[in-house]
């Protein structure tokens, strides 16, 4: 029961993230049947949406590379007086 409880409850979800009608006519070509509401007001979102991204981006893989592989290895390293009380 739970399961078909949640399979209906994700294609419900799903659906929802359609765009309705009214808002696709709204909506710049490619952007359309995606998201909801007005589109972009001007060539500024873009670029602003842009930069965001490649921000995000670059963070994340940051995140991910330093997460991985820190790179700290000298003894004088602040995280070995957290890390090495003796």
């Amino acid at each position: 029961m739970k399961k078909i409880l949640l399979i209906v409850t994700m294609l419900i979800t799903g659906l929802l993230a359609f765009a309705c009608p009214t808002c696709e006519i709204a909506q710049p070509r490619y952007l359309r049947g995606i998201t909801h509401g007005t589109g972009p007001q001007s060539d500024w979102d873009f670029l602003i949406i842009s930069a965001i991204a490649v921000i995000v981006i670059a963070t994340l893989f940051f995140s991910i590379k330093w997460l991985l592989m820190p790179g700290e290895k000298s003894d004088t390293h602040i995280k070995h007086l957290i890390l090495n009380i003796d």
